[in-house]
C-alpha cells in the first residue's frame, strides 16, 4: 500500500513540476526584451509608393523570442508597445489601413500591450489598424494600431497565405512560394 502511495505521490509530483516548467518557459523563458536597434525601424505602408515606410514613435517597448538573431518560437511572436506624435487622422491620410487586424495576446507580464483593449477598439472603430510590413517573413504580416490617445502597438499575424499553408492546404492565388524552412 505505501509502495502504491509513493508511486501516485511521484507521479503527481513530476505532473505538476512539469505543467509548472511548460508554463514558465511559454510565458517567460521564450520571451526577451528588445532594443530600438533590436527592432529596427518601425514602418507604415505608404498609399503614395505601396512601400513600407518609417514614420514617427516614440518610447519603443518590444519582446520577442528571438535570441542572437535565432528564433526561438513562432514567427507570430513579436509584440511592441510606443507612442504616436501624428493624429490618427494624418496617419490614415498617409498610410494603407488594414481592416482585418487581431491583436494577439502578450505575456501578462508586458503590460503595456493588452489585447483585449486593442481588440475592442478596433471593433469601436476608436483604433484604427495599419499594415506595417506585409510577409515580414512567410505568411506573416506586421500591424500596427494606433488608439486616439496616441498609443501605438505592433504584432505580427498571419495573412492568407501564412493561414493556408500553415493549415497544409495550398496557398491562394498570388501567394509566394514557401520556403523550404516553411
Amino acid at each position: 500500500m505505501n509502495a502504491t502511495r509513493l508511486a501516485i505521490v511521484a507521479i503527481l509530483g513530476s505532473a505538476f513540476f512539469g505543467g509548472v516548467l511548460m508554463y514558465y518557459q511559454l510565458v517567460y523563458a521564450g520571451y526577451a526584451e528588445l532594443t530600438p536597434a533590436e527592432v529596427g525601424e518601425v514602418q507604415l505602408v505608404s498609399v503614395v509608393s505601396g512601400e513600407p515606410e518609417p514614420f514617427l514613435y516614440e518610447n519603443l517597448k518590444a519582446i520577442d523570442t528571438v535570441e542572437e538573431g535565432v528564433r526561438l518560437s513562432g514567427a507570430i511572436s513579436f509584440r511592441a508597445c510606443f507612442d504616436v506624435p501624428q493624429s490618427q487622422a494624418t496617419l490614415t491620410e498617409t498610410f494603407e489601413i488594414l481592416d482585418s487586424a487581431e491583436p494577439l495576446n502578450a505575456p501578462s507580464w508586458f503590460d503595456c500591450f493588452d489585447a483585449r483593449e486593442i481588440g475592442e477598439a478596433l471593433e469601436a472603430g476608436t483604433a484604427i489598424a495599419f499594415m506595417s510590413e506585409p510577409n515580414i517573413s512567410y505568411g506573416v504580416d506586421r500591424v500596427v494600431a494606433v488608439l486616439p490617445d496616441g498609443r501605438g502597438f505592433a504584432w505580427h499575424q498571419l495573412n492568407a497565405c501564412g493561414e493556408a499553408v500553415f493549415d497544409g492546404d495550398t496557398a491562394p492565388d498570388g501567394c509566394p512560394a514557401p520556403s523550404e524552412d516553411t
